[in-house]
This record gives C-alpha cells, sequence and structure tokens, in this order.
C-alpha cells in the first residue's frame, strides 16, 4: 500500500495547521468587519454545472478557461456524471437567487485543480472568497481596501496590487485590427509576458498578426487615454485613494478568459512569484458582480502571524482522579489542557516533543496542599496556582 500523498496534495504538520487557522481567522474577521456573511457548498457537483455552458464557434476548446479544462471529473454510482468544485465563483449562481442586492458574501474551503504540479501550485489548495452580487466601481475599491487590510493584519510587506480592464483590452484589440475569433488566443499570449520573455510572447502573437500590441500595451497614459474604458481605470484609482490604497495600472494583465468583464486585479509579494490574491468583475444571472480570492496555501508561505498558544501539560504522579478535576478547572477557565499519566521525566520529553510550554505536576503532597506548582519549561521558573479541587 502507498502512503505517500498523491502529487498535488499534501499533510500540514500540526505547526502548519496551526498557523494555517489563525490566517483564516484573521481573514474572516475582516471579511465580516467589511459586511460580508459566511456560504457553505458542496465540494461534490453535477459535472455539467461545474463545467458551465459549452464555449460556441471553432474554437470552442481554445475558448474555455484552462482551469475548467481541469477540473476532476468522477461519476457515482448511479453512474451520475460528477465532478469536483474547482473555485467557489460558479456555485454563486445559486446562492444569489431571491437575494436582495447588493448580497455580500464570503467562503472558505479546499477547491480541486486536474493540473501539472509546479512550485507552489498545488491540486488541492484552499480558498478564501469574498464576492459582492450587485456590485459596481465603488465596491471593486472597496474589495481592494479589504485585500489591503487583510495583508497588513498578516504582516505580508512588500505586496503590489495590479488593475486592468477588460473591456479596455478588448478595446485595444480592437484598435490594433485582432479578428475575433482570435482574441482569446492573443489574450492568452498576452497574460504570459510576466511568465516568459517578452521576445517569445512578441513571436507567439506573430502567428495572430499582433505582435505590435506589446509595444502599444508599454506606452504611457496618453496612448490609453484614446480608449473609452480607460476613464474605469481612472475611476478605479480615484476610489482607491478613499481607502488609502495605491494601486498601479498593469495593461499586460488578463486573467481568466471565460467570464471577467470589467476590472480585474491581482497581487503580487516578494518572496513568492505566484500570484497570492486574484479577482475582478463578472456578470451572472444578468447581474454585475465583482469577487476576490485569496490562496491560503501562499499566503501562509508569507504571513507573518503569532500562531504559538499557551499550553498545559497535567502530570498525574499517581492521583488521576485530582488531575483529571484541576484539567477540567483549568479548561473550564480557557486554558489548553492535556493530562499526562506516567514518569515525570517522560513527561518533560513528552511536554518538550510538542511545545508545551508548561507543566503542572499533581501528587498527595499538592493535593492535600491544594497548591500546585505551574512550571515554565523555556525558563525553569515555577509559580504556585491555588484551586480548592
Amino acid at each position: 500500500m502507498k502512503k505517500k500523498t498523491v502529487k498535488g496534495f499534501k499533510d500540514y504538520s500540526e505547526e502548519e495547521s496551526e498557523k494555517r487557522d489563525e490566517i483564516r481567522k484573521i481573514i474572516v474577521d475582516l471579511f465580516e468587519r467589511y459586511g460580508f456573511r459566511p456560504a457553505e457548498t458542496p465540494i461534490i457537483e453535477y459535472e455539467e454545472f461545474v463545467k458551465g455552458e459549452e464555449p460556441q464557434g471553432k474554437n470552442k476548446e481554445k475558448n474555455k478557461d484552462e482551469a475548467i479544462s481541469d477540473v476532476f471529473t468522477l461519476k457515482d454510482k448511479g453512474k451520475r456524471k460528477l465532478a469536483l468544485r474547482y473555485e467557489f465563483t460558479f456555485q454563486l449562481k445559486r446562492l444569489m437567487k431571491n437575494k436582495k442586492l447588493p448580497f455580500k458574501r464570503y467562503q472558505m474551503g479546499p477547491v480541486f485543480r486536474d493540473e501539472p504540479v509546479s512550485g507552489n501550485r498545488l491540486r488541492q489548495f484552499v480558498q478564501c472568497d469574498a464576492d459582492i452580487i450587485g456590485s459596481s466601481i465603488q465596491d471593486e475599491a472597496e474589495v481592494l481596501g479589504l485585500a489591503r487590510d487583510i495583508l497588513s493584519n498578516l504582516g505580508v510587506k512588500d505586496s503590489i496590487i495590479l488593475i486592468n480592464n477588460r473591456k479596455l483590452l478588448n478595446e485595444i484589440l480592437d484598435d490594433e485590427g485582432v479578428k475575433e475569433k482570435d482574441k482569446q488566443n492573443v489574450l492568452r499570449e498576452i497574460d504570459k509576458y510576466d511568465k516568459i520573455s517578452e521576445k517569445q510572447v512578441k513571436k507567439n502573437l506573430k502567428k495572430y498578426n499582433a505582435s505590435n500590441i506589446i509595444d502599444s500595451l508599454k506606452k504611457g497614459e496618453k496612448f490609453f487615454s484614446q480608449f473609452p474604458s480607460y476613464k474605469k481605470i481612472i475611476g478605479l484609482k480615484e476610489y482607491c485613494k478613499l481607502y488609502g490604497v495605491d494601486v498601479k495600472f498593469a495593461p499586460t494583465m488578463v486573467r481568466g478568459l471565460s467570464y471577467y468583464n470589467g476590472s480585474i486585479f491581482e497581487v503580487k509579494a516578494k518572496g513568492i512569484k505566484e500570484t497570492i490574491i486574484g479577482g475582478g468583475s463578472f456578470k451572472f444571472n444578468k447581474k454585475q458582480c465583482t469577487g476576490i480570492s485569496f490562496g491560503l496555501d501562499r499566503l501562509s508561505l508569507l504571513a507573518d502571524v503569532d500562531s504559538e498558544k499557551e499550553r498545559y501539560l497535567v502530570v498525574s504522579l499517581e492521583e488521576d482522579k485530582e488531575a483529571v478535576k484541576l484539567s477540567e478547572r483549568l479548561r473550564n477557565l480557557g486554558k489548553i489542557v492535556s493530562i499526562y499519566y506516567g514518569k515525570p521525566s517522560k513527561a518533560l520529553e513528552y511536554a518538550n516533543s510538542y511545545n508545551i510550554q508548561n507543566a503542572i505536576f499533581v501528587g498527595r503532597k499538592e493535593v492535600k496542599a491544594g497548591k500546585f506548582k505551574v512550571k515554565d519549561l523555556r525558563t525553569g521558573k515555577e509559580k504556585k496556582l491555588s484551586l480548592k479541587l
């Protein structure tokens, strides 16, 4: 029997899990401070719902989002075609029904992609999403303010918020004479600009007669001001100022091809090449929406949070009944307590192996006096604890 995890899936140690849990708490606290409310959805859905409507046209396979083509599929005993969720956004189509707008929800949990594993890209990872159904440009600025606050509270330094607009990109493609049937492929190549060399990107664009587009995207504000949708970039920047959020216009940023229809944004940070936060505006059920997604796995590599908890080890010296009583009293006071039944020397080894900072020995003498010594295992110092059992 193979005991290794499947490629792209991983275990997390106690320390890692505690750090991830602390990050979750910080993110949830800020989601709720911004007025988002929680939701939970199934990990398994019908395949047709996960993949959505089939793209139309000769290039329908190429027009699909890469994420959708990487969906894990399966069948149940009834031979129904099912799939693991690859994100939370498509499930909003169900959650938003009959909701008074704007509807603000957040969700956290694992999502799955059947894709190649590289660097910090896993096949199971945790997303932390916040979405606004019935959104405006003001809401776009608000979610970027949320992103800034989360990064600050997680201690993530040297990050940058990048913004662009899909309508603006389409206007530039039209101005460059890119054919409608080639637009998706051209956008896909542009999106590789920060991943491969500029020379290679231009070479890839040559077959669509669009190699000059990179030079256009590198031009200054005067060039972009000729396009109507550039006003959206200016407007978003102005609203971001109200939140004290600095953003940078990134003309070559594209993001998911299937549903973004307006502003798009990403957050990059020093120390990791992959995007740590992404989002943008899209339309579901004829309603304009804005969403942002935080990658817990990548954030945990950068976050500087204090996840260490004060722990106690109650050591029973043949006084099991009293040790249990003491442990229960301490737990009722909000302490984290484990009980050890055995030799004191072994108890200390146990405490050190699990980073338990405090030890309380419960023997006949301590029980009779109703006084116990709490030993700090890091400093060796002791303090008295008086409790009637």
